[in-house]
Order: structure tokens, then C-alpha cells, then sequence
């Protein structure tokens, strides 16, 4: 992902803080605004997986963090659920005026509500989805019920939430009191999602049912079995942002990917970050990347790995081509391979400087009904496709640099 820092102002005048992530071609069909869950902040895991699901479809995501939360500004004592509402408003307008409005709003939690509640001030929402949010926004006074009592006598007090102290005032609780979804709801003019895990012991799943029984159509609803309020599990977060991504493009946009402008076939562009890279065949869109461990996301397959899908599909293409030519039935042609570099053992490599050599290691699987003798044939004729070839043969590459406009 092309991640990138940006701030903006509130309408209290505080600075926020937010990371904008951008799909690799950085050509995003529509803008989607994270509301991250009750003192979690933007750099949660689970959000980052849920964006970068996003961003593999096309979509770019704004995940801020709201007023005293993070690295934005002010004190989290002073805001409520209305400054949160707030804060979204302005991440929208800042969105709208450098990018795109908002096409798409997704909540966390009390982010849910939060989202449900933006979405009718924001003309540019075409889809809104929550994951584990409580219908009534109150639910969140449950974290510190212990608490209430003193926070109604002295103002405020500090609570402890997820291990970490905050300061909750009473306009806090007074606010929260008279906060509803259910006008929101109906008023909302937007398809909705509502995603919930059976688990969650944090937002009871009955919240959903509320949500969507006081929802109008279209209306969605997708079970998070297994899963835990925070997502902590990995798969969990990239499950929900691959239904999220499939589901919302029913509703946004999806113009066509702009070709990068080559007389070629293929053409492969890297940004300044990372390894990503977006590759155009013609139509057709692929990602590269490198792993982890040498400074990738690792959000596609590398160049060696391309080189050898390149020659498994050639080789089972020409094995089930010939098949056919000779009306020998393949129920299915696989072809496994692995690609590695050896230093030569041949008597011309030199002592001093000894030379590696890409070595294929390739393990062909042929399922039909195959006689010795044919088996034997397809095994000479995988060693004839062209790839198999070409790699065999000498290879020249030519570069030259071309010169861009300014």
C-alpha cells in the first residue's frame, strides 16, 4: 500500500491525524473513511488488514484517529460521541477537497454508530458498514460501570480500557445518553452492512439484530463466526475486508483501471515506497512484490516467482495442446515448480569466481488414463514448450531510457 501521513483541522481547531492509503496504481476508484472503535486509535491491526483488503480492490482509506486519540490533538476528557461524529464530518470535507468525497464509511464498534450517524450529513455515502457496533452508543458505558458513580459525583474519573488509563467526564456519559441510531437508520439513504461476530463478548450480537431490523433495504448482514471483538485474528480482519471490498463494489463506482500509456505489452510502475508494483499485460492487471523479510508487503508474487508461473502455464498448456492433437484424454495437467540459483558445477565454471545457475526444479502431474509410452512422450514434449525454450536459450535484452515530459 502507498501509505501516506496527513492532518487537518476539526471544527474545534484541533489538528488530526490520520494515514490515507492508496492502491498501488494510486488511481483509486472510490475513497472509504475508517472510524476506528471506543480509544482504539488508527494503527489497529485489524483496521490495517480491513484496509489493505480495500486497496487491493481499488479503494483508497482514510483511517484517522479521532480528537485525543493517537497523534491528534486535544484532550480525549473533552470529546464525546458528537465530537467523534465531528471529527468524521471534517476527515470527510478534507477528503472532498484534496481527493475524493467519500464513497464509503466503515465503523468499529462505537465507530459503527458513529459512521451510521456521519452518513446522513455526507451526500457523497453510497455504502456504510459496521462491524461489532452497538445499536444504542450508551453500550459503551458498560467498560467502566464501576466507574459511573464517581464520575457522577466528582466529573470525571479515570478508567482503565484495554489496560490503558483514560480520564471520562461526565459530558461524556450525559452525551452518550442522548445519542440514537435509529433515526439515523431510517434516514439513511445509503445500502448498509452490518457485520457482527456470534463471539463478541464486548457488543452482544442482539446489537445487530437491532441494527438491522430498524434498517431499511438494501440491507446486509454477515456473520464474523469465531472472531473476537478486535479481530485479533489476522484471518478474521482479512476475511471481513474481502467481504467489504466484494460487497460495496455492488454500489460504487468501478470505472476502468487507466492503462499505463505503453506501445508495449507489458509495462510494470513502482512508486517511492516499498516493492509494490503494479504490472498491465494488455487488459489484464497484476502485483508483484517482495517478501517481508527483505523490505515488501508481499502483496503479490515476486519476479522469479513470475518467471516460474510463466513457464509452469506454458508447460501445461503445450502438454494438454499436444494431448489433444492426439486425442489422448488429460483430465488435468499440473505442473509444480520451484526456482533457485546453484553455483555450477560444470568444468568451464571458474575456481576463483565460481557461477550460479538458475536451476527450475519442476514435478509434472498428469491425471487420465496414459500409457507408458504416452506419459514418456508429454514428459519430451514439456521440455519443447516455448518458455522452456526460451529459457534455454540465449537471451539479449535491449534497455534504452526514455525521456519524460516534465
Amino acid at each position: 500500500m502507498n501509505a501516506e501521513k496527513v492532518s487537518f483541522s476539526n471544527n474545534s481547531g484541533h489538528l488530526l491525524s490520520g494515514r490515507l492509503e492508496l492502491p498501488v496504481n494510486r488511481h483509486p476508484h472510490a475513497f472509504a473513511l475508517f472510524a476506528h472503535c471506543f480509544t482504539c486509535g488508527n494503527t489497529l491491526t485489524a483496521i490495517h488488514n480491513i484496509s489493505r483488503e480495500l486497496n487491493l480492490q481499488g479503494i483508497a482509506v482514510l483511517r484517522l484517529d479521532f480528537t485525543g486519540i493517537g497523534e491528534s490533538e486535544g484532550d480525549f476528557v473533552d470529546t464525546n460521541f458528537t465530537t467523534n461524529v465531528s471529527d468524521l464530518l471534517a476527515a470527510a470535507e478534507w477528503l472532498g477537497e484534496h481527493h475524493r468525497a467519500p464513497a464509503l464509511l466503515v465503523g468499529h464498534s462505537l465507530g459503527g454508530a458513529a459512521v451510521l450517524c456521519a452518513a446522513t450529513e455526507i451526500e457523497s455515502v453510497r455504502a456504510v458498514v459496521t462491524i461489532g457496533a452497538p445499536f444504542a452508543p450508551d453500550h459503551v458505558s458498560r467498560h467502566f460501570a464501576e466507574q459511573l458513580e464517581e464520575i457522577e459525583s466528582k466529573g470525571e474519573a479515570t478508567v482503565d480500557i484495554g489496560g490503558r488509563p483514560f480520564r471520562i467526564a461526565k459530558q461524556f456519559i450525559d452525551d452518550l445518553e442522548h445519542q440514537g441510531v435509529e433515526k439515523n437508520i431510517a434516514d439513511l439513504g445509503a445500502a448498509l452492512l452490518i457485520m457482527h461476530s456470534p463471539q463478541d463478548r464486548t457488543v452482544n450480537i442482539d446489537e445487530a439484530a437491532k441494527l438491522y431490523t430498524a434498517a431499511r433495504h438494501p440491507k446486509s448482514f454477515v456473520s464474523l463466526d469465531g472472531a473476537d471483538h478486535l479481530l485479533s485474528d489476522s484471518a478474521d480482519s482479512h476475511y471481513a475486508g474481502r467481504v467489504i471490498a466484494g460487497w460495496s463494489g455492488r454500489y460504487l463506482p468501478v470505472p476502468e483501471r487507466p492503462a499505463l500509456e505503453s506501445d508495449h505489452k507489458v509495462a510494470a510502475r513502482l512508486g517511492q515506497e516499498g516493492f509494490t508494483t503494479e504490472i498491465m499485460i494488455g487488459p489484464h492487471h497484476l502485483t508483484a512484490d517482495e517478501p517481508v523479510s527483505v523490505g515488501g508487503n508481499d502483496f503479490g508474487p515476486g519476479p522469479y516467482e513470475l518467471v516460474s508461473a510463466g513457464l509452469g502455464a506454458c508447460t501445461a498448456m503445450t502438454i494438454q495442446m499436444y494431448a489433444r492433437r492426439k486425442k489422448w484424454v488429460i483430465e488435468e495437467v499440473q505442473v509444480h515448480l520451484n526456482h533457485k540459483k546453484d553455483y555450477a558445477t560444470d568444468m568451464e565454471a571458474s575456481s576463483e569466481r565460481p557461477t550460479k545457475i538458475d536451476r527450475f526444479e519442476r514435478v509434472i502431474i498428469l491425471k487420465g488414463d496414459l500409457t507408458d509410452a504416452q506419459k514418456k512422450r508429454l514428459l519430451e514434449v514439456a521440455d519443447r514448450c516455448p518458455v522452456h525454450r526460451t529459457l534455454h536459450e540465449t537471451v539479449e535484452v535491449t534497455t534504452v531510457l526514455q525521456e519524460t515530459p516534465d
